[in-house]
């Protein structure tokens, strides 16, 4: 699996160096101290996962996601470091597509496992917490109701439902007894009537449209 670092802090890069080089199966394969740089080399380099600081020079992590995620093909999974779980930077930085966040002051074996689990395509990092972001966002004022909800199956409503608690794949399927497949088209279809890039996106729209309740 391959990384690319992007923090202005060149300590904070060399330490996350050093913890991910040293797992079998991970490689760091490129660093970047500013968003305009972050871009530039993960275009270089295509890697499979960045982890990008929200807060740098030139531009931010969350402008650095969008023009990632808007300029490949196939993008790479975006984590957001941060200091703090609630920061507004994460919300904007998840609706624009990053797919979850790590704390910086996560443990060693906690960034290694988030690192693997974001790769994961049916897994949603810390998904409590980005629900909570989503809910306290919807809590703010009320939502018109969304157009895509009436385009929804009722199989697809109960999914997107059980995607929202952070369920994978393979639990859907055994909470409705269908086929992981089954589920996968079924997310696939989701994705595709909200227009949201993957499931974080997915989420965060049905919580501020109020499709998922935020109790």
């Amino acid at each position: 699996m391959r990384i690319v670092l992007a923090d202005d802090e060149r300590m904070v890069r060399t330490a996350l160096r050093v913890i991910l080089d040293a797992e079998p199966g991970l490689e760091v394969v490129g660093e970047a101290a500013t968003g305009a740089e972050a871009v530039s080399v993960v275009r270089a380099v295509r890697p499979d996962v960045v982890l990008m600081d929200v807060r740098m020079p030139e531009i931010d992590g969350i402008r650095a996601t969008e023009q990632i995620l808007a300029g490949m093909p196939e993008p790479p999974r975006i984590v957001v470091v941060t200091t703090f779980e609630n920061d507004s930077y994460v919300y904007d930085a998840l609706r624009a597509g990053a797919a979850g966040f790590l704390l910086k002051r996560a443990a060693a074996e906690e960034l290694v496992g988030a690192v693997r689990l974001v790769a994961r395509s049916d897994s949603l990092l810390y998904p409590a917490a980005v629900r909570g972001l989503a809910a306290e966002h919807a809590r703010r004022g009320p939502a018109a109701a969304p157009p895509w909800a009436a385009r929804l199956t009722d199989r697809e409503a109960e999914v997107l439902r059980l995607v929202a608690t952070g369920l994978t794949n393979a639990e859907i399927a055994a909470r409705m007894g269908v086929g992981p497949a089954t589920v996968k088209t079924h997310v696939a279809s989701v994705l595709s009537k909200l227009g949201a890039r993957d499931r974080t996106q997915a989420v965060i729209l049905a919580y501020e449209s109020g499709f998922v309740g935020t109790g």
